[in-house]
Parts: structure tokens; sequence; C-alpha cells
């Protein structure tokens, strides 16, 4: 990791499923300009299953993944702190290292109901908007 590496903290409730995803993904996209770490206000204990299969099929792993609190990042300094769920825009604390908080809100693929294919599309539909909702924010980074 150079100087040049910014780091951003994505938020969540549970820390397993859509700030996970969020991790891998930026972590993937940012090509090692930015270092992403993810925790939750309450945290799950555990990451879903469905949000580890559907990175894989973009060619994403995350070995290491575990649902994360976010006291584990309290004394941390972020350039950047993203919430993925309107719960955790309550229940997390201003971090006041972060020079950028963003609200990004996204449906949360674990209440999904039906079959596994369609819990599974819901997996795959909130993975792809916060995949694109990251590569516009690393776009607009570009520019500047």
């Amino acid at each position: 990791m150079n100087d040049m590496t910014r780091n951003v903290l994505i938020l969540c409730t549970g820390n397993s499923c859509r700030s996970q995803m969020a991790e891998g993904l930026w972590n993937h996209l940012s090509e090692g300009k930015w270092r992403a770490v993810s925790a939750g206000s309450n945290p799950a204990g555990y990451v879903h299953s469905l949000a580890l299969q559907v990175l894989h099929e973009i060619n994403i792993s995350l070995p290491e993944a575990r649902s994360k609190h976010l006291r584990e990042f309290a004394d941390a300094a972020f350039d950047l702190v993203i919430t993925v769920c309107d719960s955790a825009k309550e229940s997390c604390p201003i971090f006041p290292g972060a020079k950028e908080p963003l609200p990004w809100p996204f449906d949360d693929p674990a209440h999904a109901t039906g079959t596994d294919e369609e819990k599974l599309a819901a997996f795959r539909r909130v993975r792809d908007q916060i995949q694109e909702r990251i590569k516009n924010y690393l776009a607009k980074q570009e520019e500047r």
C-alpha cells in the first residue's frame, strides 16, 4: 500500500451482506487506490453465503471475510464512510476522522423470500447496484 491509498469504511447493521459485498467490490474496482473495510453496528456474526457466492460469480473472493463490529475501527481515520442501509445511518456513530460521510441505502437481500433462485436473484441485483454506485463514485474521483 502506498501513501496515496485512501481508506473507506462501509457500514451496515449486520455486516453480513451489503457491506461485505461493497468491501469486496470496492477493493477490486479501486485497483489498490483505496482500502475498503466493512463493519456493522450489530454484527450478525457470519457472512451470508449468497453474498460470497454472487461475488465469486464475478471473480471476487473474500477468503478473510468475517462479520465485524464498528468498534474495531473507532480510532481509525477514514477518507470516506458509507452507510449502505437506513438503519445503519441512525445507529452508527459519527466518525470524526471521516472527510466525507455518504448514505447509500440498498435493499437487504437477506430479507428476500421465495425459491433459492429468487433469493440469489435478489443478491445479484443488490450486488450490481452496489457495483454501479462504486464505479460511478470512483470515476468521479478520477475526474478530479
